[in-house]
Parts: structure tokens; sequence; C-alpha cells
């Protein structure tokens, strides 16, 4: 019964709402900034090497690294062979337009997250979309709701697929065994999941900064192995992800399972432009003008999706071996690698994915405190948050011993809702966000190092950094 709603509503989500929602603002925002995911796209790659601007906080490196952690996961090796077995190679090129138009949504939701931040006792900056809700709309219930579902989102929701993901992995393997192997696994990754996590977004930041760029270089690598391997595929690569994503007869056929849904549901769910989590991150670094961390977030969308999915796609698709229904998820990436590199590459793939999915838990649990410390209208005292931190465990157990469907299904409905709350909301705002934007601009074509005053947009509203 629960799996029969789950999936009617995640149908309904994204075949009717999101769709229009997500791409209909991203266009907007491109136009409003004149494409600013593209003519300043080298900006941002010079931005991400500053050093922090105050000892307190992150630098702009760690905040990226925090947000890539929790983007980079399942959702760039199983979603995508989920996308492709199920909506075809056109989903890909579809993922590719989801990113590059929700780029400029992640650029103005960080830096609104920026302009907002607050400053916590010990000096160090903190926000997001709750705290942007409430500084600029007044309606701190809404920041509330909003909260709740970003704790939802990716407590729940995000970590269950990650768990699930992990623990798929392990099909392929003559040792697993459906009644015990999930539970053994599970229990696990809870324990390692909990010792991580006792250690506070400190730790966070520092596993999250060794292991996001080491596992991304060395999947990268290998994925660029096999389809070198297969250079002869490239081409009716090509071919077919152009001519499936505008099948227009295939497509409205069976929109639930076409490409174009699943390209725009997966994209999202792996760079997350526009949901309103990566703010979250933005707003812990510490630099001289929010739009430094503008750019740098939308730098990481190009990172999740156009790079490390690009290569899940086309390592996929140059393998040899045909996407089918019994292949979604999983095993089509572990029988792909196997295909050119044995068993190697079956083990490979499985410990790239335990990466990927572990500094993901980690990464999606950072925002989940954040939601919290919203809720508590200040830092969480020492019961709460060891109760937040047991149930976290408990989730990333239960959600080894999920189903397919009902894992990937709940995620993505708890992600529409929370997208739902955000895209508007940035809309509504997106005033303070341009204005800074051309501040920026206007600095850089100055020759200075940009710094920014509040007072040089006409910003109305206090803030605790700015003013």
């Amino acid at each position: 019964m629960f799996a029969q709603i789950i999936n009617s509503l995640s149908d309904l989500l994204y075949t009717y709402i999101l769709i229009v929602l997500l791409v209909g603002t991203g266009i907007y925002f491109t136009i409003r900034t004149r494409g600013v995911q593209f003519r300043l796209l080298r900006e941002a790659i010079r931005v991400v090497m500053e050093p922090k601007d105050s000892e307190d906080g992150l630098s702009s490196f760690q905040a990226l690294m925090v947000s890539t952690a929790s983007r980079v996961g399942t959702g760039n090796i199983a979603g995508f062979s989920t996308a492709i077995c199920i909506g075809g190679p056109g989903a890909v090129f579809w993922m590719w337009r989801t990113a590059l138009l929700g780029s400029a949504s992640a650029f103005i939701e960080s830096t609104l997250a920026q302009i907002y931040k607050r400053k916590a006792q010990d000096g160090t900056c903190y926000g997001g979309p709750a705290y942007y809700i409430q500084a600029a709309l007044k309606k701190r219930w809404l920041g509330a709701v909003f909260a709740v579902f970003l704790i939802l989102t990716y407590m729940v929701g995000f970590n269950m697929v990650a768990s699930f993901n992990i623990t798929d992995s392990f099909r392929a393997y003559g040792f697993f065994n459906e009644t015990t192997t999930p539970y053994v696994i599970g229990g696990i990754l809870a324990v390692i999941f909990c010792i991580c996590i006792f250690g506070g977004s400190t730790q966070i930041s520092k596993i999250t900064g060794i292991l996001v760029p080491v596992m991304g270089i060395f999947y990268l690598a290998v994925a660029l192995f096999i389809v070198v391997t297969h250079f002869s595929l490239i081409p009716k690569m090509f071919v077919d992800i152009f001519t499936n994503a505008f099948d227009f007869q295939a497509i409205f056929g069976g929109f639930t399972g076409s490409c174009i849904m699943q390209g725009i549901k997966r994209g999202l769910f792996s760079n997350e432009a526009g949901v309103g989590s990566a703010p979250n991150a933005a707003a812990s670094a510490s630099v001289s003008h929010p739009v430094k961390q503008g750019l740098v977030q939308m730098l990481s969308v190009f990172i999740d999706t156009i790079v490390i999915c690009s290569a899940t796609s086309f390592m996929l698709l140059c393998s040899g071996v045909a996407p089918s229904d019994e292949l979604k998820g999983m095993p089509w990436v572990q029988t792909a690698a196997a295909e050119t590199l044995g068993s190697f590459g079956t083990t490979f793939i499985t410990i790239a994915l335990f990466l990927f999915a572990f500094t993901t838990l980690i990464g999606n649990y950072f925002y989940a405190e954040m939601g919290l410390g919203y809720l508590c209208d200040k830092k969480p005292g020492k019961k709460i948050l060891f109760f937040f931190r047991i149930f976290a465990t408990v989730v990333v157990f239960g959600g080894s011993l999920m189903e397919f469907s009902v894992a990937w299904s709940t995620a993505d409905v708890i992600m529409g809702f929370l997208a739902l709350i955000n895209l508007p909301v940035i809309i509504i705002l997106a005033g303070p966000a341009l204005r800074c934007l051309k501040d920026y601009t206007r600095q850089k074509r100055e020759g200075k190092n940009p710094v920014f005053h509040a007072a040089d947009i006409q910003l109305a509203d206090k803030t605790d950094f700015w003013n």
C-alpha cells in the first residue's frame, strides 16, 4: 500500500509540477544573471582556491567539499544507471539540461544564504534557506516547515537511498545472503557513520575534504579508461543520446518512464540545484563577498553532473553491455565495469560506491543538523543532539533493508516537497542576489578583490556580517 502511494506521488510531482518549476526557474535565472554559469565559470574556479576570509568558518574549498559530498553520491552511479535503464540514453541529455539551467538557480540560492547568514557565539557563520526565509520574508513558520523537510529529505530520504545502494552493490558477490547480509552491512555502516557524526561538523569537513577529491579522481580515471578502450562505440553513444532525447513519440507514449522525466528526476537528485541543500554549506564559508560562494556552489553542480554523472553515463553506454530493467541500479554499473576490467571492475565499483555513498551520508547529516539548529532557534542541547544522532544512525541501518522502488521514490517525493518550498522563495527574493552579482562584477572590472557591504545594494534587512 505504502509503495503504491509513494510511487504515485512521485509520478505526480515529476510529471506535472516539478519539471515545469525546475526548468522554468532555471531559464528565468539564466536570463536574469545573463548566463552567470557560463560567463563566470573561470572566475568560479579561481575563487574556490582562495583562502578563507577569517579564521572562523569554512574556506570556500571546504564548503564546496561539504556540498559536493552530499551531491556526489549514489545518484551519480546507481541513479543514472536507473535513469538510462528506464528512460533510455536520452535521459543523459535531459540531465545535462537540468544541470546547466539549474546551476543558475544554485548560484542565486547560495548567494542569498551568504547575504543572510548568521553569526554563532564562537564567531563562525551558519545559515541556509530557513534563515533567508525568516530574515527577508519575515515568516519563521515557513522557515520551520522548510527545516523539517530538510531533515526528512537528507537524514531520512537520501540517507536511506545511500544505505540501500551500498547494500545493493554487494548482491554481485557469492557470499550475499538475502536474509542476513543486509543486516550485517547495515550494522557495520551504521557504526562507522555514528562514530563520524559524533565528531561534529569539524570532523565532517575534514573527512569530506580528503575523501571527495580522492575518490572522484580515481572514479573518473576508471570511467575514462573504460570509455577509451571502447572508443569505437563513442559515436553511436552520442547518436543514441540525442536521437532518444528527442523521440517525442516514445516520450509522450509513456511519460512517467520517459527520458525527460528520468533525466530531470535523477539530475535533480544528483546535483540538488534549487532544492535548498547547498545553501546550508554555502552559509558556513568565510568569504569577502556573497557572490564568491554563489559561484563556488554553481561550480559544484558542474562537478557533480557535467563531470561525474557524464563519466558514469559514458562508461555505461560504451561498455558494450545493453541496459535492461533487470540491470537497473548497481548491477548494470558492476556488469559494465566487469566487462572491461574483470573481477577488479566489480570490486572497484563496490568500493567507489561505498566511498561516494558514505561521504553522502555524512554530508546529508550536516544539512539535517543545520535544520535541527533552526528549529531549536539555537545550537541544539546535548541531549537533543544525542538522540538526533542516534535516530540518524538507525535510519542508515534501516535503509539497508529497504526495497529498490520504495527507497528511491520516498527520497524523490520528500525532495520534491523541499524544492516546492525553496524555488518559489528564491524567485521572490532574487533581487538582493542579482544586485549583489552586479556589485561583484563592478568591483572586478575596477581591478578590486570584491568586498561586500549591505548598503552597496540598498539592502534594507539587517544582517549579522555585512552592515
